[in-house]
């Protein structure tokens, strides 16, 4: 396991590029954040995991130790690997927990998600995510009103 790398993955590069490449600016591995977020897009207070399939257990059914769709459990150290699999699958929705109270939001991206085929389309439903995200924390809704000042005078004022 030594060999596995925790940045700079082909998954992450891939989302990396592809957010680039249509204008978004982040920021990588946030060292003050919980879970150390792959991206970090400060602008629209969102934080992107690019998650690996087996590490993260997508699709596995831990209680019955099976094996699923992209993730595949190993025969040999069988409980080991359930039990490692769980724990990270716990941690994970615990970090997204606190960036939720912090007031971020959160997109998790599969590796399994980033295969050739369906690459674009990830890509572009990150970028739909991000804008609809943008457009509602930064919605201004101005409510005009009438507001009298101290000498008496009335006037329209936004809020």
């Amino acid at each position: 396991m030594a060999f596995v790398k925790s940045k700079d993955t082909k998954p992450e590069m891939i989302v990396r590029k592809g957010l680039w490449k249509k204008g978004f600016r982040y920021r990588l591995n946030h060292k003050r954040l919980p879970g150390h977020p792959d991206l970090v897009l400060r602008k629209y207070r969102t934080c992107i995991f690019v998650n690996g399939c087996f590490w993260h257990g997508h699709y596995v059914e831990l209680d019955k130790m099976e094996s699923t769709k992209c993730c595949r459990i190993p025969r040999t150290n069988r409980d080991f690997w359930v039990t490692k699999i769980r724990r990270n699958k716990e941690r994970d929705k615990e970090e997204q927990r606190k960036l939720a109270k912090m007031g971020w939001h959160c997109i998790t991206v599969w590796e399994c998600e980033l295969v050739p085929a369906a690459r674009e389309q990830t890509i572009e439903s990150i970028i739909f995510t991000l804008n609809h995200i943008y457009l509602q924390d930064h919605s201004v809704q101005k409510s005009h009103e009438i507001k009298e000042k101290d000498n008496g005078v009335l006037m329209a004022a936004e809020e």
